[in-house]
């Protein structure tokens, strides 16, 4: 019997365990739950979704699928962090307002749940639904001051996958990580070998061993050179989900280069390796979906915010609220599910809370940073790639696309703004606690005019030094920075309303399941225990369906659990980490780990 065996912490074990076996143990049927819920049980069985985004509507949708009676409840606004925002901009001759968002969002090959759930929302035109308005981004390219671009073209498909070969692997990393003259070859080399390391390593070294190093030791980058420290360590760490390599899980942080590589050679994906939306997200995906989840009969109570849970008999008895007027309201239903993001969800767990389910206290201890957009709009077509473009040399961990060439439902100046406008320049900002090239700040202490100057000068550091000028002052039409940042000019700092999940080192064993001890709640957020194991609009939605399928297993229904994927799990690396599962159970380090 392997280590993996033996301590049952498999991936697959482990998720399964958190969804569905032993669910009704933790989580009593309404007619279990005292006379309230015996005169309840011949009625159609009811949920109260606290939180509608993405992790609220896909619970929401499943359920209601199943017979459920949903109404989902929202402070601000449908979507969470995937919404666009209509901004407050000039728009003209019946034109829309100009599109901003939280900032720009991407739909990797290795995405399973949420294109399944598009699949379920009819649009007009595609026999798909949603999922037909995925397009292809077919490049990514990494822009380095100075120094050559390093292109990623997309040229693999899911419907054109290759076999692996450890050999042909290992070429691939080569290729893809090769970065101009930067990076010294031996620790181009000693990069691919730690990955290798990873990717051979079965499921209990990874959650025993690498969920406890950071990903800047996994990648044994101290006395390493400075391009090594930060194209391959922080450049896969701040760019991609805005951790800081020092506490990044290197559990976390190599499953997900891990999944970006059999992204790119097409292996497991449901589409393209890259996908984006081809019109604003509203537009091609969230307005759809909640149009159709109320043909499903699901409720919507917007402006209600959620404050309070109230226990008894180790169940949610209501849930408190204020509604838009700033009434307090009680919730009542047969089952809640907590849909918030983690810093707001852990003001719901109360001492009552805590008493049923203690564990839920470790939530406290999970960690947020900052991660936002900011939207340049373009006098001109602008654009700098067919794809993203990270700048590895911006202090602030910039990443950007050009929309405009995706969104092929629209002519931008004829239907957005005031008719000027023809390109949509998307920017995440990752690291707002470095100091900016302009004004020598962190974003942190910048003011949204300062933030807006400084990221543009960044950015044009980095592509106007060998391409000709192709960002010009005079094309910059106005910008539109995340609402959820608010500058103090008093406190000379900036706060923000959506911060996100930063995986840090150790961090899995305080994130809690979808099921919890309380008997009628569950949760559905991007915290919660997934197999995607990253704060993503996939975990949330993965979440969701973990939820729906905890409740589903307590009630007794007897409709179809919500389907669940399992990123790809390369079948030529299985005698590799069956190897390593005998090894680690015998207390030996990985065979390739020199």
């Amino acid at each position: 019997m392997t280590e993996c065996d033996k301590a049952g912490i498999s991936r697959r074990d482990l998720l399964r365990d958190a969804t569905v076996a032993g669910a009704a143990a933790a989580l009593a049927t309404p007619a279990a739950a005292g006379a309230r819920g015996r005169k309840r049980a011949t009625a159609k069985r009811t949920v109260a979704v606290l939180g509608g985004g993405m992790g609220g509507l896909a619970a929401a949708h499943e359920l209601a699928e199943r017979g459920f009676a949903v109404t989902v409840y929202e402070r601000k606004a449908l979507g969470g962090k995937a919404r666009s925002i209509p901004t407050d901009l000039p728009a003209t001759g019946g034109r829309a307002p100009l599109p901003g968002e939280h900032g720009f969002r991407f739909f990797p090959g290795f995405y399973h749940h949420v294109p399944d759930t598009m699949r379920r929302i009819p649009f007009p035109g595609n026999a798909d639904g949603v999922r037909g308005n995925l397009v292809s981004a077919p490049t990514a390219v990494i822009s380095l001051v100075g120094q050559e671009d390093l292109t990623v073209p997309f040229g693999i498909t899911s419907e054109t996958p290759t076999a692996i070969t450890p050999e042909d692997l290992a070429d691939t990393l080569v290729g893809a990580l090769k970065v101009g003259a930067q990076v010294p070859p031996h620790e181009l080399l000693l990069f691919v070998n730690r990955l290798m390391v990873f990717m051979t390593s079965c499921d209990a070294r990874r959650l025993g061993q690498w969920e406890d190093v950071s990903w800047i030791d996994f990648i044994k980058a101290d006395g390493r050179s400075q391009a090594y420290r930060k194209l391959l360590g922080a450049g896969l760490t701040r760019g991609l989900v805005a951790a800081k390599e020092e506490i990044a899980s290197s559990r976390t942080i190599g499953n997900m280069a891990e999944a970006f590589v059999l992204n790119i050679l097409g292996r497991g994906n449901d589409g393209d390796p890259d996908r984006v939306l081809n019109a604003p997200t509203n537009e091609a995906w969230i307005d759809p979906w909640v149009a159709h989840l109320r043909t499903l009969g699901v409720e919507f109570r917007m402006g209600w915010d959620v404050r309070s849970l109230k226990v008894a008999d180790g169940a949610i008895e209501a849930a408190g609220a204020k509604d838009g007027q700033g009434r307090k309201r009680r919730i009542d239903a047969d089952w809640f599910v907590c849909a918030l993001p983690c810093e707001r969800a852990v003001k719901l767990f109360n001492h009552k809370v805590l008493a049923v389910d203690p564990g839920l206290e470790a939530v406290n201890r999970l960690v947020v940073d900052w991660m936002n957009g900011i939207q340049f709009f373009l006098k001109r077509d602008a654009p700098l790639t067919k794809g993203h473009m990270a700048y590895m040399s911006s202090p602030w961990s910039l990443t950007s696309i050009n929309q405009a060439q995706f969104w092929r439902r629209h002519d931008l100046p004829r239907d957005f703004g005031d008719g000027t406008v023809k390109d949509i320049l998307s920017v995440d900002i990752s690291d707002w606690d470095a100091k900016g090239i302009r004004f020598g700040k962190p974003a942190k202490e910048c003011s949204r005019q300062e933030i807006a100057e400084e990221v543009w000068a960044q950015i044009k550091a980095s592509v106007n030094d060998r391409r000709g000028g192709k960002l010009r002052d005079e094309d910059l039409h106005s910008w539109y920075l995340d609402p959820a940042i608010q500058w103090s000019a008093s406190a000379g700092s900036n706060t923000n309303e959506e911060p996100l999940l930063i995986n840090t080192v150790g961090s899995w064993k305080d994130r809690p399941t979808a099921r919890t001890k309380v008997r009628n709640l569950v949760l559905a957020a991007d915290y919660v225990r997934t197999d995607i194991d990253l704060a993503t609009m996939e975990s949330a939605n993965e979440a969701g369906r973990a939820a729906t399928n905890a409740i589903l297993e307590a009630s007794g229904s007897t409709a179809d659990h919500a389907r669940m994927f399992r990123l790809y799990d390369p079948p030529e690396l299985a005698g590799a980490k069956a190897v390593d599962a005998q090894r680690y159970a015998a207390g030996l380090p990985n065979v390739l780990d020199l």
